[in-house]
């Protein structure tokens, strides 16, 4: 039994996302919490698969921040997808904070776009905790990325902190390094706000997870009007 947790003050809310989640595989098991306190409580005493949650909670605005932080005290590594109204400008500096696994801003998405990032989820945590017990592989490449995106990038063999909607975004890059890749391709591995805007900040939060690791990291051009480019060379033109 594979059981989540979903965490949204809105009853209607929490019933579609609950039916989306069912309609995804048999064999999940929903509990559907409503309040911070409730749902803090809960994933003390379960052990959930997944937690699916809104940021804002009735009148708590940072309830949901509240609830990962409570989940990451727990040491168990439980994944969680945040679905919130919150803009991206704001939950990127969250979410990186608190090492979310993604973020679905409500009414940018379809359920088309909520199933295909649950599932990307489920994948990459099962294959985690199973990849967790073997031996660390070693790279020798400057950045490593898994064609199966089965575990997250390591620039210079350590982990790049980053949800996995950028993730999708950095390995079309580097699968088509030294070339551009275009915002129509990028609109396609993203699962809302297919817009630049959107794309943009996305590549800030890529910068920006690199440049934890290495402050010098200057791989990912801007190329204006077209879209991005990773290079293998540095370069020495002005920060994006």
């Amino acid at each position: 039994m594979f059981k989540v947790a979903v965490v949204e003050d809105d009853l209607p809310t929490s019933q579609q996302i609950k039916g989306w989640i069912l309609s995804t595989q048999e064999g999940i098991e929903v509990d559907q919490w409503f309040t911070r306190d409730d749902a803090e409580s809960a994933i003390a005493r379960e052990a959930y698969d997944l937690v699916v949650l809104d940021i804002e909670l009735g009148r708590e605005r940072h309830a949901g921040v509240a609830i990962i932080n409570a989940i990451n005290k727990g040491c168990r590594g439980t994944p969680v997808l945040v679905v919130s109204a919150m803009p991206a400008t704001i939950y990127r500096s969250i979410m990186k904070a608190l090492d979310a696994w993604d973020y679905l801003q409500k009414t940018t998405f379809e359920e088309a776009d909520f199933i295909d990032t649950f599932l990307e989820i489920i994948r990459a945590s099962r294959n985690r905790n199973r990849d967790s017990a073997e031996p660390a592989p070693v790279f020798s490449d400057e950045l490593s990325i898994d064609p199966l995106r089965q575990s997250t990038p390591l620039w210079q063999g350590k982990r790049v902190n980053l949800p996995l909607t950028a993730q999708r975004i950095l390995a079309t890059l580097y699968a088509q390094r030294g070339q551009v890749v275009s915002y129509d391709e990028l609109f396609q591995v993203v699962k809302s706000g297919r817009n630049r805007d959107n794309i943009r900040k996305h590549i800030s939060t890529i910068r920006d997870a690199f440049r934890e690791l290495d402050e010098d990291f200057d791989r990912i051009e801007n190329i204006p009007m077209r879209g991005f480019r990773w290079s293998d060379q540095t370069f020495n033109g002005p920060r994006k």
